[in-house]
Formats: structure tokens, C-alpha cells, sequence
């Protein structure tokens, strides 16, 4: 695990999360404060069925040099730069597109911050988890593509600690602390693997059916 970065204390917002009129982004649509909606709980469970049930794989060969991230999106900005901006409330960029003041409600923990530098960009699949699910066999292109996904809900600003805890873990192996936030995770997961028909172990489809089943 990563070393848990210094940090100051956690403040938990009790206020809704107001939308940033910021600038238009890559794909032309104003900042959200939030990933792409994923499928309904009736979708998910539906595109869950549909997935292929499957051992997981080796991580032979797995490196995560074979998801080239992040890659530019838009003049001087990548693709972590954009979903910082995207998930965060009244954020500044300077002029090589880091942002430099904010605010972030981290989904997976509840926890506000106002540093960039608190937050990892998560991908909601982990890469390694891809790659023994089926990308061990996609092009370096394909990866890629799924590495920087900013129109499906693959990557998300959450807390740097929670992220590294998670590592690559599938919901099996863990949840996001904040157990109201388990149904949404679970839709997001579900319509990822579907999108990129990514297959699905055994203890893994039974987790994310018993959390869809009580959405």
C-alpha cells in the first residue's frame, strides 16, 4: 500500500454540493461536481446477468505502463486535471491546467477538501482488475482509452488514503466506507465491465447482485 499521505483533518460538508459554472471541458458539458450517471439499479442488474462468470485471471504481464495515463485532453490539461475540475466546486486552474484552490466531497468517505493534492483520481475498475478480467488481451490503444474514460462512470476524485486502501480490489474485497454510497459503486462497477464486456468472478457477481438487489 502507498504511504498515507500528511494531511489535515477530514471536514465533513453538511452542505449540498453546489455545480461549478466553470469553463466547458473536452466534451463540451459544464463541470457536474460528479462522475457520468451510471445505469438505473434495474439496468445494472439486468447487464450484470448478462456478464461473463469467469475465474480471474494471472497478473502476468500486468503493468500499469500498459494503461497509458493520464494523457492529454484539451490544450494543457489531462485527464486527472479535467475530472478534478469535473468533481469539484469553484476550482481554479492556473495556466498549465493544475488546480490550484477548490472544493471536493469525497463520495467514497464523505470527506471535504480543499487541496488538490488530497485526492487520487480513482478508477472505479481498477486497471489491474481489467487486465485479469479480459484487457490483458485489448490493444495498448484500448487501454488506454479505458484508462482516461471520461464518458462512462470509470473515474472519479476521492480521498487519496481511500483510494490506496482500496488498491485493486473488486466489490467482493471492498466497499467505499460511506455504506449509503454502496448501490451507486455498484452501478458504476456494473455498467463499466458491461460497456467493455470485461468478465466477472464468481464471489464478485454474487457481492454486486445482493447490493443491486436491495437499491
Amino acid at each position: 500500500m502507498s504511504a498515507v499521505y500528511a494531511r489535515r483533518y477530514a471536514r465533513y460538508a453538511s452542505a449540498a454540493v453546489v455545480l461549478a459554472s466553470a469553463a466547458t471541458l473536452v466534451t463540451g458539458s459544464p463541470a457536474q461536481a460528479a462522475p457520468p450517471a451510471p445505469v438505473s439499479a434495474a439496468t445494472a442488474r439486468t447487464y450484470l446477468g448478462e456478464l461473463t462468470v469467469k475465474a480471474e485471471g494471472s497478473s502476468d504481464g500486468y503493468s500499469r505502463d500498459k494503461f497509458p495515463h493520464w494523457i492529454t485532453q484539451s490544450g494543457a490539461c489531462n485527464t486527472r486535471e479535467v475530472v478534478l475540475k469535473r468533481d469539484g466546486t469553484n476550482v481554479e486552474q492556473d495556466s498549465s491546467c493544475a488546480a490550484v484552490s477548490g472544493t471536493w466531497k469525497s463520495a467514497y468517505d464523505g470527506a471535504t477538501w480543499t487541496a488538490a493534492s488530497d485526492l487520487d483520481i480513482d478508477h472505479v475498475v481498477p486497471l489491474s482488475e481489467a487486465w485479469k478480467s479480459g484487457a490483458n488481451n485489448w490493444t495498448t490503444a484500448q487501454r488506454q482509452g479505458f484508462a482516461n474514460d471520461l464518458t462512462r462512470p470509470q473515474l472519479i476524485a476521492v480521498t487519496d488514503n481511500v483510494n490506496q486502501a482500496k488498491g485493486d480490489q473488486d466489490p467482493a474485497e471492498w466497499l467505499p466506507p460511506t455504506a449509503s454510497y454502496h448501490c451507486y459503486y455498484a452501478r458504476m462497477w456494473v455498467d463499466v465491465k458491461h460497456h467493455y464486456n470485461l468478465t466477472v468472478n464468481s464471489e464478485e457477481k454474487s457481492a454486486l447482485s445482493s447490493i443491486l438487489n436491495g437499491c
